[in-house]
């Protein structure tokens, strides 16, 4: 006899795939309505990519987006770590409990007040708004995720092969550079991927500290929607889906090359 309730946990986890990826799908599938309305099905056409790539306005928003997220995760994949591993490996020091205080509230703080304070601080010392202010609001929260990331990392590490490195003569900082820095590698992949698109998904704090000839990607498809959604958008929405699901597929691949390394490596010890 079959257990009903044995299909409830596959119903479940259906209905939230349906939940989540149901309006990707709609998207995905609007972006090539032949017609202007986003909501009538007028036949099969590719013509809003066409005029996606000829809209100066989103491919120059779209570049500066990239820029900034780009800068954004890489300086705040290094501030991250630095920090998540100052408070995972220099013990109790004065000030600890401060300082990780200090390193964790952007993930709490609401980013209208992060982006307030932010737009005060750049006011208050006449920083001309643009590009590096968004750049350093960013930063200022991204990092915050990268060190919860990479300290879980670091305080699961061994530390066993830090200490034969430097008992065979190799100073901290190398020890760090090639032999820590690479167990962190998937660590610090995963920090600077989710720092990227906390960046390039911002709209509140950009809005805040934003100046003249600055604007990012969703300020700009937010002030269009604002005015009713055009078809670009839905083409818009699909490249950056494809693109997500791209870095996805590599970074999967990525790790499970390393994976199957790790195992060959293992078995090849156990047999030597």
């Amino acid at each position: 006899m079959v257990n009903k309730t044995s299909f409830l946990p596959t119903l479940t986890l259906l209905f939230g795939f349906a939940f989540l990826y149901a309006p990707i799908v709609i998207l995905i599938i609007f972006s090539f309505n032949a017609g202007k309305l986003v909501s009538v099905w007028a036949g099969f056409s590719t013509q809003w990519y066409g005029e996606l790539l000829h809209n100066e306005q989103i491919l120059r928003a779209a570049w500066v987006s990239i820029k900034i997220a780009v800068v954004n995760a890489t300086i705040a994949t290094i501030l991250g770590t630095l920090g998540a591993y100052g408070l995972s490996r220099f013990g109790a020091f004065k000030g600890r409990t401060l300082f990780t205080g200090m390193m964790t509230a952007p993930l709490v703080m609401p980013d209208v007040i992060t982006g307030l304070a932010t737009l005060l601080l750049f006011v208050g010392i006449g920083w001309t708004r643009g590009m590096s202010t968004i750049t350093i609001a960013h930063i200022t929260f991204s990092l915050a995720f990268v060190a919860v990331i990479v300290r879980a990392r670091v305080s699961a590490l061994d530390q066993s092969l830090e200490e034969a490195a430097m008992d065979l003569g190799a100073r901290p900082v190398k020890t760090f550079i090639v032999i820590t820095i690479p167990m962190l590698a998937p660590a610090l992949v995963a920090g600077w991927l989710l720092a990227f698109t906390l960046s390039l998904d911002d709209l509140v704090i950009a809005s805040f500290v934003a100046g003249p000839g600055a604007s990012t990607l969703p300020m700009v498809v937010f002030s269009k929607v604002r005015l009713g959604v055009s078809p670009e958008i839905n083409a818009l929405g699909t490249l950056i889906v494809l693109l997500v699901a791209l870095c996805i597929a590599v970074a999967a691949w990525i790790f499970h090359r390393q994976e199957q390394e790790r195992l060959r490596d293992q078995q090849a010890a156990e047999r030597g």
